[in-house]
Parts: C-alpha cells; sequence; structure tokens
C-alpha cells in the first residue's frame, strides 16, 4: 500500500501514513488484536522526502521592498490583503488561503485555526496585532458576505487558488527564486531569531513546527508561550512598518 502511494510521488504521505499504521498496529497490541507491529521493519525502507527550500526574502532593506511592492498591488484588493496578512501572519500558505470569517475573534484579538487545517492536526493559535485587526476591518466590508476572507473572484464559494498569491508576487516583480507565498514564514523565523529578543520555543510555536526532539516534546507537550506570543507578534508587525516606511532596520534586542 505504501509502495503505491509513494509510486505516485506522495513521499511524505507515504512516510506519515507508515507512522500512523504504526499506531494503529500497536493500539492493537495493547488490546490483544495483534501480536507485533509489522510497519516497523519498514523504518528507512522508504524513500526518504527531499527538503525543499522555498525562496524567501530575509534583508531588511529587501523586506522593506516587498512590503512597499504589496501596498502598491494593483490587482484583486483582497489578494493584496491576504498578502499583507501572510507576512504579519506567517502561517502555511493553505492555511491563511483557507481563513474563514468565523475562526476570528475580533475581541479577543485572536485566530484559532482549527486542527483538521493544520498540517500537526493541532488547534494553532495566531495573535492578531493592532495592524492586522486593522487590515481585517478593510477587509470585512469587501468579503464579509462569504464565507472566506479570501474568497475566489471567479466564486464566493471557493478561497483563491493555491497560485494566487504566488502568481500575485510574479506580477510584483519577483520570481520564484526570490519570493514565494511561503517565503513569510522564512522571513519571520529568521529575523524573529537574529532579533534576539525571543525565545526559540516561542518562535517555533507560532511556527506550527513541532519539536524534533521526542524527549523534549514530552515535557514541552501542550506549552503555548501565549503571552510572549502575543507581544512577538506586535512586535513583528511594528518591525515590518519601520520597514516599509522608512527602510530603517530598528534594533529589537533585548534590553533596547
Amino acid at each position: 500500500m505504501l509502495r503505491r502511494i509513494e509510486a505516485r510521488g506522495k513521499v511524505e504521505t507515504a512516510r506519515r501514513l507508515r507512522g500512523t499504521c504504526g499506531m494503529v498496529f500497536r493500539y492493537a497490541i495493547a488490546t490483544a488484536r495483534a501480536e507485533r507491529d509489522p510497519s516497523a521493519n519498514l523504518r528507512g525502507a522508504l524513500t526518504a522526502p527531499k527538503v525543499t527550500h522555498r525562496a524567501a526574502i530575509i534583508e531588511p532593506n529587501a523586506i522593506g521592498g516587498l512590503l512597499r511592492a504589496i501596498d502598491g498591488y494593483g490587482g484583486y484588493s483582497v489578494v493584496r490583503a491576504a498578502l499583507q496578512l501572510d507576512a504579519l501572519f506567517f502561517v502555511r500558505p493553505g492555511e491563511l488561503r483557507h481563513a474563514e470569517w468565523r475562526e476570528f475573534d475580533f475581541d479577543g484579538a485572536e485566530w484559532r485555526i482549527p486542527a483538521e487545517k493544520m498540517k500537526m492536526r493541532r488547534v494553532h493559535r495566531v495573535p492578531l496585532s493592532r495592524q492586522a485587526l486593522a487590515i481585517l476591518q478593510e477587509l470585512k466590508p469587501m468579503t464579509g458576505y462569504s464565507r472566506w476572507l479570501f474568497p475566489s473572484i471567479k466564486s464566493a464559494m471557493k478561497p483563491i487558488s493555491e497560485n494566487t498569491l504566488n502568481g500575485a508576487l510574479r506580477r510584483l516583480g519577483y520570481s520564484s527564486d526570490e519570493m514565494t507565498a511561503h517565503g513569510f514564514r522564512a522571513m519571520a523565523a529568521t529575523r524573529l531569531n537574529e532579533i534576539g529578543r525571543w525565545s526559540p520555543d516561542a518562535i517555533e510555536r507560532q511556527l506550527a513546527h513541532e519539536e524534533q526532539n521526542a524527549t523534549r516534546r514530552a515535557y514541552t507537550h501542550g506549552a503555548e508561550y501565549w503571552f510572549e506570543r502575543v507581544a512577538m507578534m506586535q512586535a513583528w508587525a511594528d518591525y515590518l512598518d519601520e520597514l516599509r516606511l522608512a527602510g530603517k532596520v530598528i534594533c529589537l534586542r533585548r534590553g533596547t
């Protein structure tokens, strides 16, 4: 079964499904329905997925130029708002384009993404900065009639396509080797880590990454670092404003 999936080029899917099968077999062993977990013998037998590094702009001056270009985007205004929020939220593109109005708590300044929409199948909370709230308030009259924040220009019943944001970046003059919609994640991760004000755990949690070390994951399971993330997301939005408006780098290091 896994080989058939692998043959279709779904290498990562096959790897994850092997792990899911292992969970089923281990449950069967624990409940006397099976004597062994055959999926364990397949460790290392499947093709290892290749890590794809998506293009991203990470230099402060270049980030400022990108943000100004996005603000001047002359196409579908909903797409412009999506790119602006992508920079502020740095979620995965699929999570962004499938965002629904019902998931947003304006009073609590929070976007709660359901587990079924997340790669790690875990509810993800995104603090809403003042800048993000302002964009959402402007967007609401334009798309509030739809289930989606970013409905397709062809049908309000569907969100924008997976190629829409990358297509907009190409129209702004950024090639696929320079910037992608997914690249906003690398942009934020790089700059936030280099700023040095925020704990790596808070940054990784905001990126919705899973701790790779199993022992550490057991100890940090459920840790949200919520209040630090709220402060971090507002500081990130302020930092982007500085880069956008002046093209200058401001120091956000601890104690300054």
